[in-house]
């Protein structure tokens, strides 16, 4: 996480999320990510297993993108990693 809401705090999210949290995302839901903010990043998971480039979607680079949760509250960055077969 980057950013959470006005405050910066974990209040701000109904999920408690706090800035500098991580999670590391295969094909599920990670534990304690918001269900909801899975849904908006699952495109960008499958444009990086597609070997496709996150750019395409507006990100920063090949494998990086920020996104909103869809509360508005939360900013996220994703990072991905290719991984061998």
């Amino acid at each position: 996480m980057i950013r959470v809401g006005k405050k910066n705090a974990a209040e701000e999210c109904r999920m408690g999320l706090e800035p500098g949290d991580t999670f590391e995302c295969t094909y599920e839901t990670p534990a304690e990510f918001c269900p909801t903010s899975f849904i908006k990043i699952f495109p960008a998971m499958e444009v990086v297993r597609c070997n496709g480039d996150l750019r395409a979607l507006g990100g920063n680079g090949p494998y990086e993108t920020t996104f909103i949760c869809p509360d508005g509250v939360v900013l996220f960055k994703l990072t991905a990693e290719r991984k061998a077969k």
